[in-house]
């Protein structure tokens, strides 16, 4: 990467960092691009460069900032190579869940801000470098899998709108019960969604 490469990268990194801060303490609806760009010490003829308006940057964040949950959840699944396909899947909602537990803010912009279009593409046409492409990952671990799955992009849109739907009561509020109580619950029921798509 050449210097002027590095130098965009970190114009843009750091438009993407400041409109984050400042989307989750203020809020987007509450957040100019003027702010965002005196803020990051950047011309208002850079944002557009990289953004067409506010909303691309926030779904670029979502896209970006849901690519680091799952590398950082991968990379610590990596470690334990003999998990089966279920376990694996566990695991890594396991991981995201803890990370969003220590970082509330996060979950309280992603969970706001998140659909299933901008997930998917989140997860599956990485728009940064640094960002994972979770897709090669599932693939590898469905064919991996000893049993074959029917419709296994349903089965993951099932797990994700279970997850992200019961989690962000539980981490914020203790709602219905606290976190580490719902796991379990949780859990058995990603498994029975997982039996559920199995072809014996």
């Amino acid at each position: 990467m050449g210097k002027l490469d590095i130098n965009k990268k970190k114009k843009r990194d750091s438009l993407l960092n400041t409109a984050f801060g400042m989307f989750t303490t203020k809020g987007v609806s509450q957040t100019s691009i003027s702010e965002i760009v005196e803020r990051a010490g950047v011309a208002k003829g850079t944002f557009y460069l990289y953004f067409k308006d506010k909303y691309d940057i926030k779904n670029k964040l979502i896209s970006h900032k849901s690519s680091q949950l799952f590398k950082n959840a991968i990379d610590e699944m990596h470690k334990h190579p003999k998990l089966s396909f279920q376990d694996g899947i566990i695991f890594i909602i396991d991981n995201i869940i803890n990370q969003l537990n220590d970082n509330k803010s996060l979950l309280t912009f992603i969970s706001k801000n998140l659909s299933w279009g901008i997930f998917k593409n989140a997860l599956t046409s990485p728009e940064n470098e640094d960002d994972y492409n979770f897709k090669n990952v599932y693939e590898t671990m469905i064919n991996d899998s000893p049993k074959k799955l029917k419709d296994p992009e349903i089965m993951l849109f099932m797990i994700v709108e279970l997850v992200s739907s019961t989690i962000y009561s539980a981490i914020l509020y203790n709602e219905p019960v606290k976190l580490e109580i719902l796991k379990p619950y949780l859990y058995n029921t990603v498994k029975t969604i997982i039996t559920e798509h199995e072809i014996d």
